[in-house]
C-alpha cells in the first residue's frame, strides 16, 4: 500500500511543480526536456537494462508516436494547470481513461457491462461540469482547449503504452527507456529551436527544476508499477485507488493551498468524476477497497 501512496504523492507533486513554474518564471519546454534526461538516468539505475536490449528495440511507429506525444502533452498539462488549476486538470487527466476504454469497445470489440456504460456516461457529464465556468475571460477558449487536449492526449498515450506492453522482443522497462530517450530528443530539438529562432536563453534554473520534475515523474511510474506487482491479484483496486487518490489529493491541494475557486457545478463534476471511476473499475466492492486503502 505504501507504493500506491508514494505514487499518488509524486503525481500530485508534479502538478504542484507545474503550477509553481509560472510564479518562478520557469521555462516549461526546457524543464520538461531535462525532466526526461533525468528520468533516463534514473531508469538506468533502477531498471539496469542491457545495452543489447535497447539496441535490439524494434523500429516501431508506436515508440515514435509516444516519443512525440509525451513532451507535447506535458506542455499541454502545464498550460492547463496554469489556466484552470490543479483540480480540474487532474480530473481531465484521470478521466482520459475513457479513451482506451472506448477503443477497447469499438476497436477490440470488448463486451461492456451496464455499469461500465453508466460510468462512461457519468464521466462525460463530469467533464462538462468540471470545466464549466460562468464568467467569460479573455483566454477562456484556451482554458477549455488545454484540458481537452490533456484528456485526449493522455487517453491516446494510454492506448500506445498498452501496445508497447505487447512487444515481447525486449522487456517493458527497456521499452519505457527507449520512449524516454525519444521524448528527450524531441524535447531537446524544441529547446534548440526556441534558443536559435526565438532567442530563448538556456538557464541553469530550468535544468534544476527539470531534474526535480523528472525525479517525481519517474518515481510516480516506478511505484505505480510496484503497487501493481505487490497487488497483482487486485489490479482494479490499484487502478481505482490511484485515480481516486490523485483526484482527491489534487483537489485538496488546489482548493486549500492554491485557493482555486470552484463553483457548485465544478464540485458536482468532482463528485461525478469519482463516481465514474467507481463504476468503470467494477464497482462498489472495488471502490470500497480502494477507499479503505486510501484512508487506512
Amino acid at each position: 500500500m505504501i507504493y500506491l501512496f508514494i505514487s499518488i504523492c509524486c503525481s500530485v507533486t508534479v502538478a504542484v511543480l507545474l503550477k509553481l513554474a509560472r510564479r518562478y518564471k520557469i521555462k516549461i519546454v526546457q524543464a520538461v526536456t531535462w525532466n526526461y534526461l533525468f528520468a533516463i538516468f534514473l531508469s538506468f539505475i533502477f531498471y539496469r537494462p542491457g545495452l543489447n536490449e535497447l539496441i535490439s528495440a524494434p523500429v516501431n511507429s508506436v515508440y515514435i508516436a509516444l516519443g512525440v506525444l509525451l513532451p507535447v502533452v506535458f506542455w499541454f498539462l502545464a498550460g492547463s494547470i496554469r489556466g484552470i488549476g490543479i483540480v480540474k486538470t487532474d480530473i481531465a487527466q484521470r478521466l482520459s481513461l475513457f479513451i482506451p476504454i472506448l477503443a477497447s469497445y469499438f476497436i477490440f470489440k470488448e463486451q461492456f457491462s451496464s455499469l461500465k456504460i453508466a460510468g462512461l456516461a457519468v464521466g462525460f457529464v463530469a467533464i462538462f461540469f468540471t470545466l464549466y465556468k460562468k464568467t467569460a475571460q479573455k483566454n477562456q477558449g484556451l482554458n477549455w482547449l488545454y484540458p481537452i487536449l490533456v484528456f485526449l492526449g493522455f487517453g491516446i498515450i494510454d492506448i500506445l503504452f498498452k501496445k508497447i506492453a505487447q512487444i515481447k522482443v525486449i522487456p517493458y522497462t527497456s521499452s519505457l527507456i527507449v520512449v524516454f530517450i525519444l521524448a528527450f530528443i524531441i524535447s531537446l530539438a524544441s529547446v534548440f529551436y526556441l534558443s536559435a529562432v526565438k532567442k530563448q536563453k538556456l538557464e541553469f534554473i530550468n535544468f534544476i527544476c527539470g531534474c526535480i520534475l523528472g525525479f517525481f515523474n519517474f518515481f510516480n511510474i516506478l511505484f505505480y508499477l510496484k503497487a501493481h506487482r505487490a497487488m497483482a491479484d487486485n489490479p482494479s483496486v490499484v487502478f481505482a485507488a490511484m485515480n481516486m487518490g490523485v483526484i482527491i489529493a489534487g483537489s485538496l491541494v488546489g482548493i486549500f493551498i492554491f485557493k482555486e475557486k470552484l463553483n457548485k457545478l465544478n464540485y458536482w463534476g468532482l463528485l461525478l468524476a469519482l463516481l465514474a471511476i467507481v463504476l468503470i473499475t467494477n464497482v462498489i466492492g472495488t471502490s470500497y477497497q480502494a477507499l479503505l486503502l486510501l484512508f487506512r
